[in-house]
């Protein structure tokens, strides 16, 4: 197989509109969290089953809606415990949107660093690109941090029996989000091997052309 500049940046320009595309829709699902209860111990009407995203909370059956707003919240009425929730939920709400944004961004910048073929602009898009996976590690890193405290909270409160009944995990709009930050790595990765195949072009053809033999099967 012989890698060719236009495969690594069309590669490149797939990933990063996956990472884009998997990213928003962890955003916009509410996947996030998952608390299911036993039937066998509970009845319909003790059924506090939910699934959560980073701005809802949909309780039982009946997909009754709840909103987190940390921003406008009342502060006075939490405990220092419950502070630091709401910080941390203020902090993830900002990063992973923001880290969204700068995706579409750097698709643009991609675009028009692909098509002038330089080393120096392709080298600077892929380091954009791994700002982007930095902010949206640090994101998911936050929501696993945030729910390891709430669920420590919560026994604290009701204790271990109270939770004996309920099993609680992440959900598939996490794992969404862990597979665009992967994305956007590999997009980072092929953008700063396009870069190299352009800095060899430019200095000596005979350089790229045993830049194409290493990779030849």
């Amino acid at each position: 197989m012989r890698i060719t500049f236009g495969f690594l940046v069309i590669s490149a320009g797939v990933c990063g509109i996956m990472s884009f595309a998997f990213l928003a829709t962890s955003l916009g699902t509410e996947y996030w969290y998952i608390i299911e209860t036993n039937p066998v111990n509970m009845s319909d009407f003790e059924d506090m089953s939910s699934h959560s995203g980073l701005w809802t909370i949909n309780e039982g059956r009946k997909s009754h809606t709840d909103f987190i707003d940390s921003f406008q919240t009342n502060y006075s009425r939490y405990s220092e415990t419950e502070l630091n929730m709401l910080k941390l939920h203020s902090a993830i709400v900002v990063v992973l949107p923001l880290s969204l944004v700068l995706l579409l961004l750097g698709g643009i910048c991609g675009l028009v660093s692909s098509l002038a073929q330089s080393s120096f602009l392709l080298t600077g898009t892929a380091s954009y690109f791994f700002i982007c996976s930095l902010l949206t590690l640090c994101g998911v890193s936050l929501y696993i941090v945030y729910c390891c405290q709430a669920l420590a909270e919560t026994e604290r409160l009701v204790g271990p029996e109270g939770l004996a009944y309920i099993h609680m995990s992440f959900g598939w709009s996490l794992g969404l989000a862990w597979l665009s930050y992967g994305l956007e790595l590999l997009t980072g990765v092929l953008l700063l091997m396009a870069a190299r195949m352009v800095k060899l072009s430019q200095s000596s053809p005979s350089a790229a052309g045993s830049f194409y033999i290493k990779y030849e099967k």
